[in-house]
């Protein structure tokens, strides 16, 4: 039967199991301090060290490692199930008409197709619930980078890996991180000042523009 077909499902499904992380967690995080704000005409800021050592960043990271972690064993556990089908199908085959056999392994073979669209999909759902918290941080965060922005009497704040060379008294990610903690909580339903709503309107000129290729 199709053993070939079956074996490269299998494979897709342990390649499912493995471990969901969030780009940007594995750098250092600590309790950010208050820093001086600098003067300047340009500010830079790394956004995905903003979100990942963000308390809303460190929230969305632990739920997605969580679901991750029982997709995971739900494929290996499907993944067990249907190699003793296919084991117990194929020594059942000696004993069959042909004609039976094969629309039994037929069967079979849409049963494993229909598992794999299925994992595959809960994989995807899991992947867009990541991005959508990472939009949803950088919109809810908006108003407190226009104050830094406001405070610091910039007209603009940079994506960080988008400039060629700045000083590194021009980056207020750590600064923005703790006002962000202070203002945002976790981003938790039922944290104190949790509010992953759209931003409130900003008067012209007055918004914070994401770097290209960046979520705004």
């Amino acid at each position: 039967m199709g053993r070939r077909r079956l074996s490269v499902v299998l494979a897709a499904l342990a390649a499912c199991a493995a471990p969901f992380v969030l780009p940007g967690l594995d750098s250092p995080v600590g309790p950010a301090a208050a820093q001086e704000l600098p003067h300047n005409v340009i500010l830079t800021i790394e956004t995905d060290r903003l979100f990942s050592e963000s308390a809303f960043g460190k929230r969305v990271a632990n739920e997605i490692e969580a679901e991750s972690a029982v997709l995971a064993a739900e494929n290996r556990r499907m993944e067990a199930e249907l190699s003793g089908e296919e084991k117990d199908l194929t020594a059942r085959r000696s004993d069959m008409e042909p004609k039976a056999f094969r629309a039994l392994a037929d069967a079979f073979d849409e049963k494993v197709q229909g598992i794999r669209r299925t994992q595959d999909a809960k994989a995807r759902a899991l992947n867009a619930k990541a991005d959508k918290a990472r939009v949803d941080f950088l919109r809810a965060a908006r108003p407190v980078l226009e104050t830094l922005m406001r405070e610091a009497g910039a007209g603009v704040i940079l994506e960080r890996s988008s400039v060629f060379l700045s000083a590194n008294a021009t980056d207020i990610t750590a600064e923005a991180i703790r006002r962000i903690d202070a203002t945002l909580g976790d981003g938790a339903p039922g944290d104190a000042g949790a509010s992953t709503g759209p931003a409130p309107a900003t008067a012209p000129g007055s918004a914070v523009e994401s770097a290209p290729g960046r979520d705004q």
